[in-house]
């Protein structure tokens, strides 16, 4: 694609930290989907936001034979769980992982592959200073495999999803900065064991192989955290853009309240009381 700063429409980019917020995932989703209804009269927005320990279902790991296994044995070692309202696969947040949402006017001119394209082109400029060798395929044997996947060596350390509403649209991606990647993809690996137990599955379900993911820290040979990404996000922006730093419109909390109601719905519906 064209330079990279032609990501954003306007002058000005509205940047949203919430990397050290008290939110818990499934208000996140809402909070995204708040900004995605209200982007056509908002400047386009990045927003940060990290977790503890939790595990996010995608929609169709609700298909799982076997989900109450799955996700009790999540609970067992000491990480939540919580259902995103998007398409994808489980991933997990810690906190050594940040999370990104890109989120733009004009979903309808966009096409699927441009809005990864979009996130690709943002992803490479921000870690310019430790690598420049980041492909973009899909990393087969990784969790939540897709045509997007960012890895460096054959070493995923990024997955990139999209959500549409209306005319917005929001490319979410997670940055796996430290910690035991590799350990991570054991986890869902031992999941999907758990809540599949070799049952035959109309949809297919990842057989995860740990090897084939890795933290950036380990890939680059260099201490990463979320305050130097977040920092370093800054810098890329106001180097070209206003920084704006408006916190939620009392429009935009009217729609997170729907959202964030809709979520706990959708969470109790396929997790019963294990959500």
């Amino acid at each position: 694609m064209k330079h990279w700063t032609t990501i954003f429409p306007s002058e000005t980019v509205r940047f949203l930290d919430d990397t050290h917020s008290e939110l818990k995932p499934y208000q996140s989703f809402a909070v995204d989907d708040a900004l995605i209804e209200t982007i056509d009269h908002s400047q386009p927005v990045i927003r940060l936001w990290r977790h503890h320990p939790y595990v996010i279902l995608g929609i169709a790991d609700t298909k799982l034979p076997f989900l109450t296994d799955g996700v009790t044995f999540l609970n067992d070692n000491s990480y939540n769980v919580v259902v995103r309202n998007s398409g994808g696969l489980a991933v997990i947040a810690d906190n050594g992982v940040l999370s990104l949402s890109l989120i733009l006017p004009e979903a309808k001119t966009t096409s699927i592959n441009e809005g990864y394209e979009k996130m690709v082109a943002f992803i490479k400029e921000v870690l310019k200073p430790w690598t420049d060798n980041i492909e973009a395929f899909e990393v087969v044997g990784s969790y939540c495999p897709g045509d997007y996947d960012l890895s460096i060596g054959g070493k995923k350390f990024a997955g990139i999803s999209q959500r549409r509403v209306k005319s917005g649209l929001s490319v979410q991606i997670y940055l796996a900065l430290s910690a035991d990647h590799g350990q991570r993809a054991t986890l869902i690996q031992q999941f999907y064991q758990h809540a599949k137990q070799g049952e035959t599955t109309r949809i297919t379900y990842p057989d995860v192989d740990p090897n084939t993911m890795e933290s950036l820290t380990t890939i680059v040979g260099e201490p990463l955290d979320t305050d130097q990404l977040v920092d370093r996000i800054k810098t890329v922006l106001s180097e070209h853009f206003t920084i704006s730093d408006t916190p939620l419109t009392k429009e935009e909390q009217q729609i997170f309240d729907k959202r964030e109601q809709q979520m706990i719905d959708r969470n109790k519906k396929a997790l019963g009381p294990l959500f």
